[in-house]
């Protein structure tokens, strides 16, 4: 079932049980309304007779025939009672429903509000007779099939109310619905043009609250995955370029000292090349094979608690051998209590990478800095080369970008991979000291 029709179904089912509750409270609190105001009735013409009876002066039972002959022409249902010897003195209707009356009923109960005679209700009303002490109470009554008949017109009414309501709050609910449904509906067309990857088709779609958030998460993911899959294209394109350079150089000399064109000198020369090409190849697979772990293997990435100082140290120690071969200055500092989470193996890695780039790069000096600012770590690599180019900045991490004097491309997009798989985040910017400076931020912890 569509979601719309889901959605008006829950609405009309919550509306009828709304609908049925409120009418069945209506419906008892409405019979309760007209009893109490046939009460009120039967009591202010109970009084208008009592007024009657005592400016008469009928104060003995016998003037009181006088008073019944008043009473017959009244037209009401009525007892007079005596409670002082539970009897009924009189009554304007026959002896045998009187007497129908007395028996099915307490009539010295004074609480009781209800009587019942023949499978009928009927609502009484009491008043005291003056003076008190004669024990006489003047009780009316009233059928309750005219307050049934009343209370069952109101309810048809109300009815008649509930069915237009109900019926314009269903067509509200569909118009709603509809407009809410609408953009989802859309929202699931432009997903089927992403599962087809036709990203350049995409339409925005027109909507509001958490259906509009939804929206942009959308977009944004078919254009991140669109991003990626330019970038995985380019990734194989530069791939495929950067191994078939040493495999034909590799093709070409084994072809030539097979078919014996090259002299002693020329194929101890290929031989060197091939070896170098083939060491090549390794180097730019085995790094092809960590980014591919990286992205893909969550259990090759080992994180824990590292401290700056001890990072430091074995940073310097790797990294000095290569420093000394090249003549280079190394400043290196790290300050107290600098913490970070992250796989200690890897991020040596990703460090070295940019040491070793600034170490080729370099003219006379490199500088790696550990500190803490704003609760943030940070690690800084500069040099003191000719820098990255304005053109070059926005690519350089990406994979087989390379620069002056670069190898495999990779190195910078190895360390990106592991600097982000640690949480952190690395950029690059100008130094100081005339070259390039990477910086790395890890949040604080």
């Amino acid at each position: 079932m569509k979601l719309q029709y889901q959605l008006n179904a829950a609405f009309t089912a919550l509306l009828l049980v709304i609908m049925a509750v409120t009418g069945y409270f209506i419906y008892s609190l409405i019979l309760d309304i007209l009893i109490q105001d046939e009460q009120r009735q039967l009591k202010q013409k109970g009084e208008i007779l009592i007024e009657v009876l005592n400016e008469e002066n009928y104060g003995d039972r016998e003037s009181l025939e006088k008073f019944s002959r008043f009473l017959d022409d009244q037209d009401l249902q009525l007892f007079l009672y005596d409670r002082k010897n539970n009897a009924v003195f009189y009554s304007t209707m026959p002896n045998s429903v009187a007497q129908g009356f007395f028996n099915n009923n307490n009539f010295a109960d004074n609480k009781e509000a209800l009587w019942e005679f023949e499978n009928n209700k009927y609502v009484t009303s009491r008043i005291v007779v003056y003076p008190a002490n004669s024990g006489l109470e003047l009780i009316l009554l009233t059928p309750m099939n005219d307050l049934q008949a009343v209370q069952q017109n109101f309810v048809f009414r109300l009815f008649i109310v509930f069915m237009i309501g109900g019926i314009a709050a269903v067509l509200l609910s569909y118009f709603l619905t509809k407009k809410l449904v609408t953009p989802l509906t859309m929202l699931k067309v432009q997903l089927k043009k992403v599962e087809k990857r036709k990203f350049d088709d995409l339409e925005r779609v027109e909507a509001s609250g958490e259906i509009k958030e939804v929206e942009e998460s959308v977009f944004e993911m078919a254009e991140e995955l669109k991003n990626y899959m330019k970038s995985q294209q380019t990734f194989f394109q530069n791939a495929s370029h950067e191994l078939k350079t040493p495999l034909m150089t590799i093709q070409g000399y084994a072809e030539g000292i097979k078919d014996g064109i090259f002299d002693e000198g020329d194929k101890e020369n290929g031989l060197e090349v091939m070896v170098t090409e083939v060491k090549r190849l390794k180097l730019i697979i085995n790094e092809m094979i960590l980014l591919a772990k990286l992205d893909s293997e969550p259990d090759v990435y080992q994180p824990e608690k590292i401290t700056g100082e001890t990072f430091l140290k074995q940073i310097v120690d790797r990294a000095l051998p290569l420093v000394n071969e090249r003549g280079i200055h190394f400043t290196h500092q790290a300050e107290d209590n600098c913490h970070f989470i992250a796989d200690e193996e890897k991020l040596l890695r990703a460090i070295l990478n940019l040491i070793v780039n600034g170490i080729r790069h370099a003219k006379t000096k490199i500088s790696l800095q550990i500190f803490k600012q704003n609760g943030a770590t940070y690690i800084t690599v500069e040099d003191d080369g000719e820098g990255i180019s304005d053109e070059m900045m926005p690519h350089i991490f990406h994979r087989f970008v390379k620069g002056k004097n670069g190898e495999t491309g990779l190195g910078l997009a190895i360390s990106r991979a592991i600097i982000e798989r640690s949480g952190g985040k690395i950029t690059v910017d100008k130094s100081t000291l005339g070259g390039a400076k990477f910086i790395i931020t890890f949040p604080g912890n």
